[in-house]
């Protein structure tokens, strides 16, 4: 068998992986925003005791052209008066304004952010 014969039959199965994966995260993506909404929206006192961010570095050639892509996502991990502790993906605009030991209401909707309300103390 050629290596025409063998491509031939190769990337008839990596498009169909590749398409399975794509059709797999937006079922799951789907599941969990159907879901959210399923819940009720909570609002419960909290501390914040984290955050972290992840930053994820893409870079592709195509024709000589380099392309630099670079996405970060931002989390905060809360305490609610029970010790449990949620970690929440929030825009990159709340997390600045956040700060560890923060008091206050958690407004949230299954593994979705609402808000945060920080108590004003004197």
């Amino acid at each position: 068998m050629d290596m025409f014969h063998i491509m031939n039959a190769i990337f008839p199965l990596f498009f169909i992986l590749v398409f399975g994966i794509i059709i797999f995260t937006l079922i799951k993506g789907v599941k969990e925003w159907h879901k959210n909404n399923q819940q009720p929206v909570l609002n419960v006192e909290a501390k914040i005791v984290a955050k972290r961010n992840h930053t994820s570095r893409n870079s592709s050639n195509h024709g000589g052209h380099h392309h630099h892509h670079t996405s970060t996502s931002y989390y905060v991990t809360f305490e609610v008066e029970s010790g449990d502790r949620m970690e929440f993906r929030v825009a990159a605009k709340e997390y600045g304004i956040l700060a560890e030991g923060d008091i206050g209401k958690l407004t949230f909707q299954g593994t979705r952010y609402h808000k945060f309300e920080r108590k004003i103390t004197l």
